[in-house]
């Protein structure tokens, strides 16, 4: 039976910016706002007092921050989700949080329709998980929106993790971006950012975008298809 209706808790010291948010979401069908936390330790204790399906959560809180708090909630093992809404865009914070198991990251300030796009997602995901009791490596990939090519063997120097790690970045990215900037905020070298672009534009995942400006060459700019 699908899931009707999702649980979110609020984790967010800004009052404005909880109901801004708590708007947001009322706004997707299937959601519903069942408490809201001013920092990291509230929002634990009402994680296990309210068990809500999903944690929107910001990461500059007094108290326990963002990435604090879903260390915790890793550690303590509450079933959770967690989709991270801040204005924190440096790499080290948005690589913790991820590597930590955030299903999203949306960046401060940002549109109705971000938000409206990573809950639907996350909705879309949700209850393909609950119909199935066993999944198929092939149900599997159509869930996690893994492009066939993306199972293929990949050539000799490059590994999946990373491109996983490239295909996620671009996909939260809404304008092109160069190989340095992508290398830049994954922490890798240039020239590798740019053997995993061009081979994710070479089967088609991705788009490349020649930008001519003044002098110089012309820059390579890379933006996701979906």
């Amino acid at each position: 039976m699908a899931h009707k209706e999702w649980k979110v808790l609020l984790i967010e010291d800004d009052p404005m910016v909880q109901e801004v948010n708590k708007d947001f979401i009322t706004t997707v069908k299937g959601f519903t706002v069942c408490a809201t936390a001013g920092n990291g330790e509230e929002g634990i204790k009402l994680i296990k007092e309210k068990q809500p399906d999903l944690v929107i959560l910001d990461v500059y809180m007094p108290k326990k921050d963002g990435i604090k708090t879903l260390q915790e909630i890793r550690k303590q093992k509450l079933e959770v989700d967690v989709i991270v809404v801040s204005a924190a865009k440096d790499k080290e914070t948005i690589s913790l949080m991820l590597q930590n198991g955030a299903a999203d990251y949306i960046l401060k300030p940002f549109k109705l329709e971000r938000m409206r796009q990573a809950l639907e997602k996350y909705k879309q995901y949700k209850q393909k998980i609950e119909a199935n009791d066993t999944l198929s490596q092939e149900q599997l990939d159509a869930i996690l929106n893994i492009p066939q090519q993306a199972v293929q063997d990949l050539p000799k120097g490059l590994n999946h993790f990373t491109m996983n790690e490239v295909t996620a970045f671009l996909k939260q990215q809404t304008a092109s971006l160069s190989a340095e900037e992508v290398a830049k905020a994954l922490g890798i070298a240039r020239v590798t950012a740019r053997r995993y672009l061009d081979y994710l534009e070479k089967n088609g995942m991705i788009k490349l975008d020649v930008q001519y400006g003044g002098v110089g060459r012309p820059v390579n700019r890379y933006v996701f298809k979906g």
